[in-house]
């Protein structure tokens, strides 16, 4: 598919006519305005004709599918990978700021607990997704007529999901009833025993540890256990290992963020654009084993626009999420002397920016490393390396910046 913009650039219906395509731009009757997806600018005035064009969205915490269709054809489907480091910088920030205070390196105010949140106010790993969902269905209304939007948004009982028999007055009486605090429950839930050793070391004082890393892990009781001191000194000093038996239990962020975030993006979606509705997850399941179709994101999104029988052209365009800045000034390691080594690398190296689309040996790669010596680590989308060291800047052709989305063409099946 070639997609297509009017004069003035509005978006026009996209072409499979690549002959008619490459006339128009040696006769300079149209620009090459984007190169992946490949879209063009029209220089001379035209209709405005457009059919009605269907766009489904499989909304998800890691993944999001999105499907263009008529009743026909598929005229573009995607699928997205997101960011999930935000937890973990957001907690790493934090770190660094307690630390700044209680060494006195650097005077900052404090920040008192005394400042109202805006309502809607989401946590920032929560907007970062919901803004990332909104980006996504403002890049295809720049390049496709979109006639109306079908977003599927998903609703989870946590409760039912950790016991199927729960009913009535028992949703308000969680596992940590009765207990003070989360602690008394995880010792009590444990009988008051080590569970390493079982008791056979005789330390009476109990610890509890965090099976995951407190930072991105938190503290649920399925992130806890208890430990006697002896085993818990002993584990952080590297000298025993927990049994297999003690494990990360069942975590439940995805379908936490889905409950938060479906109406914050479903409101906002119904506020830019005018023929909006919603759809959900079993009716889409439905529909999609009834057709015997795959499971893939794109999939769901194209039964998600109604549109399921559409014949495709078997390319679906694969966008990543990366940071667009490093915002970490110093690295953490104070060297001798005071001195904070940098930690933001140059904005271009040799004239390439990090995440730059480029070409080597007639295929399209990304850059993920850069060296002030010209030699760079470039991959494809999914982390294959060109090679096993890095390549020299004078071999490879600059064809894009990124824009905070890395893109890729596959060739698919289905």
């Amino acid at each position: 598919m070639v997609y297509v913009l009017g004069k003035n650039g509005q978006p026009l219906m996209p072409t499979d006519r690549h002959g008619k395509v490459r006339r128009l731009l040696k006769n300079n009757k149209a620009k090459v305005v984007k190169k992946c997806p490949f879209t063009i600018q029209l220089l001379y005035e035209t209709t405005n004709y457009t059919q009605e064009i269907n766009l489904g969205i499989d909304a998800g915490s890691k993944n999001i599918g999105i499907s263009a269709t008529t009743k026909d054809k598929v005229l573009f489907e995607v699928d997205v990978e997101l960011r999930n480091d935000i937890v973990d910088k957001i907690s790493t920030r934090q770190q660094y700021r307690r630390t700044r205070r209680s060494n006195k390196l650097r005077y900052r105010k404090p920040r008192f607990n005394n400042r109202k949140r805006p309502d809607g106010w989401l946590a920032p790993s929560v907007q970062q997704k919901v803004d990332s969902h909104l980006t996504m269905v403002a890049k295809i209304h720049k390049i496709l007529p979109i006639t109306n939007i079908i977003a599927e948004v998903a609703s989870f009982d946590i409760q039912k999901i950790k016991n199927p028999d729960i009913s009535g007055v028992e949703y308000q009486q969680g596992e940590q009833m009765d207990f003070w605090n989360v602690r008394e429950y995880v010792l009590f839930r444990d009988n008051h025993t080590c569970q390493c050793c079982k008791g056979k070391s005789k330390d009476n004082i109990l610890n509890v540890h965090h099976i995951k890393s407190r930072k991105t892990g938190g503290n649920a009781p399925n992130n806890l256990t208890t430990l006697c001191e002896t085993c818990h000194t002993r584990y952080h000093q590297g000298l025993i290992e927990l049994p297999e038996s003690i494990k990360r239990g069942q975590r439940f962020n995805d379908a936490t963020f889905m409950g938060i975030m479906r109406w914050a993006f479903y409101n906002k979606l119904k506020e830019n654009y005018p023929s909006v509705s919603l759809t959900y997850g079993y009716i889409t399941k439905n529909i999609r084993i009834s057709n015997n179709l795959p499971k893939e994101h794109y999939i769901d999104a194209r039964c998600i626009s109604g549109n399921f029988a559409a014949i495709s052209n078997r390319e679906v365009f694969y966008y990543k999420k990366v940071r667009c800045h490093n915002r970490q000034i110093h690295k953490a390691k104070i060297l001798k002397g005071g001195i904070k080594k940098s930690n933001q690398a140059q904005y271009k190296v040799k004239g390439f920016r990090l995440y730059d689309r480029v070409a080597y040996q007639g295929k399209q790669y990304f850059i993920f490393g850069r060296r002030t010596s010209g030699f760079f680590d470039i991959r494809t989308l999914n982390g294959t390396k060109v090679n096993k060291g890095s390549l020299s800047c004078k071999k490879i052709k600059f064809l894009e910046t990124s824009h905070g989305y890395l893109i890729e063409k596959r060739k698919v099946t289905t």
